[in-house]
């Protein structure tokens, strides 16, 4: 009996990929490039030829997608199935899912195929492929592909340019999301102007870059890196404590140098007493969600308080300004905890846009509270210094 898969259509660039891969395959694409897409022909090109085959992902929320397309493209054939574990035809062939949180994963199977989607998202995926990956592909002679977005200069990095270098059975490429003729390259265009550079080179022209995930740059950070200044503060940047976090007060003098740093966890009570009684400057406080109502009560016993609210995109022009001070070395903050926060600190893409952060585990308390500060030194237009001094 006849029965009739559809398999989805690639572009001409997919299908110049196919043609020209070898047995180890990695893809640096930029979003949208359609990667899933050639994720999805593959596995189902190789499970309806009764072949076991892998798919891997960064967590099990980042493989559901595949997971259910897979799920309505091969459901005329499908025997079993379990939900974002395995799909089984009922020619034998078994699409099985792994989530790499567990960098072991599918160790002791054996596949005619794997792929590890957002490979350069895998923390330890250098282990993962070389401790259970490879060895699943020894008995059916099998091949890989990894597929990415790029992250730095990781593991990722490491396999992709395995096939830059001529090595035997091995192939990359890089591919910008220009490339993919059904995006509309006036929207690329927009992201251009909506992203920061480096953001938009890693996302959209899929271009490998040193420590690309920070947006302020080591090397800056390590130039903007000083001594505490001695003179007062001119203006305050506050940051006040969320669940685990700490509550930090950082004041610029009137050259734009950490003067006056400060870094506790106590109860709000305690907190307003001590920022009510910080010296002469205007304030910039986070008055997202709890920090409200706090930030009501010291402007009732101070004139200078300014507050700010957190969206995504206020944050994203806060941070584009520190950053833009920090490349311009118009900031100057000492070692110790600040340094070390805005080195951790990082710019994740989401479906919105761009989200700023500290990586899971650690803060950026000292990081807010700079960029607040940055923000109540300068004005708008221009940048200029808004304070005067006869």
């Amino acid at each position: 009996m006849d029965i009739d898969i559809t398999l989805p259509i690639l572009t001409q660039v997919q299908t110049s990929v196919l043609s020209d891969r070898k047995r180890f395959n990695v893809l640096d694409c930029g979003r949208r490039w359609g990667k899933s897409v050639l994720a999805g022909y593959l596995l189902s090109h190789y499970v309806i030829k009764k072949h076991p085959v892998a798919y891997f992902a960064p967590t099990y929320k980042l493989l559901e997608g595949t997971y259910k397309e897979l799920l309505v493209a091969l459901s005329p054939v499908i025997r079993k199935k379990h939900d974002n574990q395995f799909i089984e035809l009922i020619t034998g062939g078994i699409i099985e899912f792994w989530s790499l949180e567990n960098p072991l994963a599918g160790r002791s199977r054996k596949y005619k195929l794997a792929i590890v989607d957002e490979a350069a998202f895998n923390r330890n995926l250098w282990q993962s492929w070389t401790e259970a990956i490879r060895p699943t592909l020894t008995d059916l002679k099998g091949s890989a592909w990894f597929m990415s977005t790029p992250k730095g200069k990781n593991d990722f990095y490491k396999l992709w340019m395995r096939g830059q270098t001529g090595e035997p059975d091995w192939m990359s490429w890089q591919m910008p999301t220009i490339s993919n003729p059904h995006i509309d390259a006036s929207e690329i265009e927009a992201a251009r102007r909506d992203l920061p550079e480096l953001a938009f080179k890693q996302e959209y022209l899929a271009e490998f870059n040193d420590n690309v995930a920070n947006p302020f740059g080591l090397e800056y950070i390590r130039i903007c890196t000083g001594q505490m200044s001695n003179e007062p503060a001119v203006c305050f940047g506050i940051d006040l404590a969320k669940s685990f976090d700490w509550t930090v007060i950082i004041g610029l003098d009137r050259f734009g140098v950490v003067s006056y740093f400060e870094r506790f966890q106590r109860p709000w009570n305690e907190t307003k007493e001590i920022i009510s009684r910080l010296p002469k400057g205007a304030l910039k406080i986070d008055s997202t969600g709890v920090g409200d109502p706090i930030t009501e009560d010291i402007q009732r016993v101070r004139s200078d308080v300014h507050s700010f609210k957190y969206t995504q995109t206020s944050k994203q022009q806060l941070m584009e300004g520190l950053a833009a001070a920090i490349h311009q070395r118009r900031v100057i903050f000492p070692e110790g905890t600040i340094k070390a926060e805005l080195e951790s600190f990082e710019y994740q893409m989401t479906g919105t846009g761009v989200k700023y952060t500290a990586p899971v585990g650690l803060h950026d308390d000292c990081v807010n509270a700079l960029a607040l500060a940055w923000s109540m030194y300068v004005q708008d237009n221009g940048g200029q210094v808004k304070y005067s001094f006869l």
